[in-house]
């Protein structure tokens, strides 16, 4: 068979007209949709001329991935709504903060996601389709639908990953596509483009929300707090077409029944849609909605309603399945035709998902309970902070400890710790990040199935503790300052507490510095150290002493540690010219990648080297 080229009239709807005014992607990529992979420089080029030809567009640039890619948000409405739209997302807010709002005529909020597994195209190369037809088609329904709704798109989860499975999907693509399985074009090299650029699955970040696009993401989902999220991904090529819900007893006992009960009545706008075009699909027989890190699951604890899609990948053009070949225009027009139906089923259930919400968040703040919840480490700043960087950027309100306190033989001191009021609108969130569940109604899940985030983060922690613990909210969080207590002409010592102590010590080695661990505790005047602190003594080293000051206080600001200086290498325990103090070499990292090493277990240390600790690695 010969490469498949379809016109854009394949995958759009016949009962409308379409705006002659506004640019078909042909029109600016070069080629109709599903002839060739997109890659995201072009599909950032078509939105933003979409964007610039309709004023039902606007385009927002929320940052950038690791690799420079624009992270980009179109919203679309009509172009009345676009002159409130600050107001009308303000009033949406404001619904669900106070139950006493009417919120019948506000327009719904939908959040459209595409291929957060870069390797799962058809849902991007969608994007193209969908953001089209949401620009040009007219009539009276896409009039209704527009001014009734706030559309957030969000053309490529993965920008990144995403363009790496182009580049292998197009460079392998032939002039006569063979569908054969074994080719080629059908097995990516690794690490392959399912995830991010430092090999994240980022459909595993939204709870923990550690990567550039998912904060991207996360900030954008809390500004809105759309009452649908739909998440387009892909799955082995032999299935159909899958839409929530998922296995009904895999379902975490936190969502509530009405958000599930909501999920199967919008399901049953896609099965029309989807019988109208015969196209085959199923539901409720695969995939949990437990884990609330994924973008299906994410929603059902913000009080909105999180929609999953799987289509069955053709992982290149075209390939041979049990179902007969499946070609890659099929697959983006099943994705396309999923994602009309959601509007559909918006606009149709506009007042009753929108009453669901503010009854979510009602009963949120009635049910929360007056207590606390605290996290800590009393040796840890840094690792305490990031945990409570996470709260933050899911808009949960974080405190300070009034004073240092005791609870179940855990100390928790005032800038080492923080607390958490269970009295907030988020407190369903809070309650899911530190779940501990040891019983399940189903003893199988897709995957993830324990993420209880002070284990995840190795601080201590309490619960049900008294308000009277709790002191000012938190509104600028910021890491604990780095410093050097004081200027030595004898030595430094570092403790090996701290988060980022590899940084600071890597950064200590690359200045040329001399250094040395001690094997055994001791204490130095009223100090007491650990074995493992750092040893930095100032004779018989590069840099003169001044200098070396220098260089240390900028370090510990650099890595948010504390070095102290000493005036003595008197100690109780080893002295700091012992034997017991044994010199450090200087390090040079490898590590081995490529086919047979796990992608994302390499990913992770990768990223912990070169983004945590700035250490150069030899891969």
């Amino acid at each position: 068979m010969t490469a498949q080229q379809v016109a854009l009239s394949y995958y759009l709807p016949t009962d409308v007209t379409y705006n002659q005014e506004i640019p078909t992607p042909k029109s600016i990529i070069g080629h109709e949709v599903g002839e060739w992979h997109i890659t995201h420089d072009k599909l950032v080029t078509y939105m933003k001329a979409l964007a610039a030809s309709s004023d039902r567009i606007t385009i927002e640039d929320r940052g950038k991935t690791f690799e420079d890619r624009p992270l980009l948000l179109l919203t679309i409405t009509t172009p009345k709504n676009h002159q409130n739209i600050e107001s009308i997302r303000e009033n949406h807010i404001a619904g669900t903060n106070n139950d006493a709002i009417d919120i019948s005529k506000n327009p719904i909020v939908v959040y459209q996601g595409f291929s957060i597994h870069g390797n799962e195209p058809s849902g991007s190369n969608a994007a193209l389709a969908v953001a089209y037809y949401l620009a040009a088609a007219e009539g009276a329904a896409m009039d209704d639908l527009l001014e009734n709704t706030v559309i957030l798109l969000d053309p490529s989860f993965n920008p990144d990953g995403l363009q790496r499975f182009a580049h292998w999907a197009n460079t392998n693509r032939s002039k006569n596509t063979n569908p054969d399985p074994n080719d080629r074009e059908y097995t990516e090299t690794w690490p392959r483009g399912r995830t991010n650029h430092y090999q994240f699955d980022m459909n595993r970040d939204w709870l923990p929300v550690q990567l550039p696009e998912s904060k991207a993401r996360i900030a954008s989902f809390h500004k809105w707090l759309p009452n649908i999220l739909t998440d387009h991904h892909e799955m082995g090529s032999n299935a159909s077409f899958f839409f929530q819900p998922g296995i009904p007893s895999r379902t975490n006992p936190l969502t509530p029944q009405r958000n599930q009960d909501l999920t199967k009545e919008i399901a049953s706008y896609h099965a029309k849609a989807f019988d109208k075009m015969g196209s085959l699909y199923y539901s409720e027989e695969s995939f949990d909605d437990f884990y609330y890190g994924k973008g299906s699951t994410f929603p059902d604890i913000n009080g909105s309603i999180g929609i999953l899609f799987e289509q069955a990948s053709s992982r290149g053009h075209a390939q041979e399945t049990v179902n007969g070949v499946l070609t890659f225009p099929f697959t983006i027009r099943n994705q396309f035709t999923a994602a009309l139906s959601t509007l559909e089923a918006a606009r149709k259930m506009r007042t009753k998902i929108l009453q669901y919400q503010q009854d979510f968040y009602q009963e949120s703040r009635n049910s929360g309970a007056r207590k606390a919840l605290v996290f800590g480490d009393e040796k840890d700043a840094a690792k305490s902070y990031h945990l409570a960087e996470v709260l933050q950027h899911h808009q949960i309100k974080i405190h300070e400890v009034k004073a240092n306190f005791t609870e179940n033989g855990k100390t928790f001191k005032k800038g080492y710790s923080y607390v958490v009021p269970m009295n907030q609108k988020n407190q369903r969130l809070v309650k899911a990040m530190f779940d501990v569940r040891t019983q399940f109604k189903d003893s199988l899940f897709y995957d993830v199935s324990a993420w209880t985030f002070n284990h995840a983060f190795g601080v201590d922690y309490a619960e049900d503790i008294s308000l009277s613990k709790v002191g000012s909210e938190i509104l600028d969080l910021k890491m604990k300052a780095g410093v050097v207590s004081f200027k030595s002409d004898y030595g430094y010592l570092m403790p090996w507490n701290e988060y980022y102590t590899p940084k600071a010590l890597s950064a200590i080695i690359e200045k040329g510095l001399r250094t040395k661990v001690a094997m055994k505790n001791f204490k130095n005047g009223e100090n007491s150290y650990d074995y493992g602190t750092i040893f930095i003594p100032v004779q018989n080293q590069k840099l003169s002493s001044i200098a070396i000051f220098q260089a240390l206080k900028k370090i510990a600001k650099e890595s948010h540690v504390v070095i102290n200086g000493v005036n003595t290498g008197l100690n109780d325990g080893i002295d700091l010219g012992s034997n017991n103090f044994s010199a450090i070499a200087t390090q040079k990292v490898a590590m081995l990648v490529g086919d047979g090493i796990a992608g994302n277990a390499s990913g992770e240390i990768w990223h912990l080297l070169d983004q945590r600790f700035d250490m150069p690695v030899t891969r």
